[in-house]
């Protein structure tokens, strides 16, 4: 695994919006991809999401996604000092469940597979089609250009479920490909469990290229949406 400077990745600002999170890129503003899906959501997966709300109780949801969220976020500052060689590559038992998590990742997924990176928290500006999100890693995976995404969960997960996840890698294919003259051909899911399961998920070719139209297909929804608003 080795580090290449091959692209410039631009710095951003951030704001939020009515709710949408954007990103200010050269006195413009770009609305996020994870706003996007998230305003674009279908009636059957908002009435599930509140089913589910009911069923817990708005407090405990509350709690249940304000833990995901610390987690996730300590585990991709792990992740990302690990890619840099900021921490000791030693793989004693930690403590902190995102640790363990972390490492359960990297060596089920990284180790051996990242063979070059050439970012780590980019931010990923689509001019032309006025959007923008940040790819937790760039680089070579499997011999293949690629975005990974590095992702944390209460427990595992059916593809058929994480149809958002796999919209998100072509958002930022599509991105990358525009910015940067790429044409990037795989799209990668890392996750582990709070129990230390490991999934991978990978999207190629045309399944790829059917997440890309299909989110294309939400951003002109969310635009549409905003115009009548």
């Amino acid at each position: 695994m080795k580090w290449n400077k091959k692209f410039f990745y631009p710095r951003s600002t951030r704001s939020k919006e009515d709710g949408v999170r954007k990103y200010i890129y050269d006195n413009e503003k770009f609305p996020s991809v994870t706003s996007i899906l998230s305003a674009t959501k279908s009636e059957e997966e908002k009435a599930s999401l509140e089913l589910w709300r009911q069923r817990v109780g708005k407090s405990e949801a509350n709690k249940i996604k304000s833990d995901a969220s610390r987690r996730g976020t300590a585990l991709h500052s792990y992740l990302e000092d690990y890619c840099r060689g900021r921490i000791n590559d030693s793989f004693f038992e930690s403590n902190e469940q995102y640790i363990n998590m972390a490492k359960v990742i990297i060596e089920n997924g990284i180790k051996g597979q990242l063979e070059e990176i050439y970012g780590m928290e980019v931010a990923l500006i689509n001019s032309q089609d006025k959007y923008a999100g940040t790819a937790d890693l760039v680089g070579v995976y499997c011999g293949n250009e690629t975005i990974i995404d590095f992702k944390q969960s209460n427990k595992p997960k059916k593809s058929e479920f994480i149809s958002d996840y796999f919209l998100q890698l072509g958002a930022y294919c599509i991105a990358h490909d525009h910015s940067h003259k790429t044409h990037i051909k795989s799209g990668v899911i890392l996750l582990c469990t709070v129990d230390n399961l490991f999934q991978k998920f990978i999207i190629q070719g045309a399944e790829l290229e059917m997440y890309q139209n299909l989110f294309l297909g939400r951003l002109k929804k969310f635009y549409e949406k905003q115009k009548i608003s």
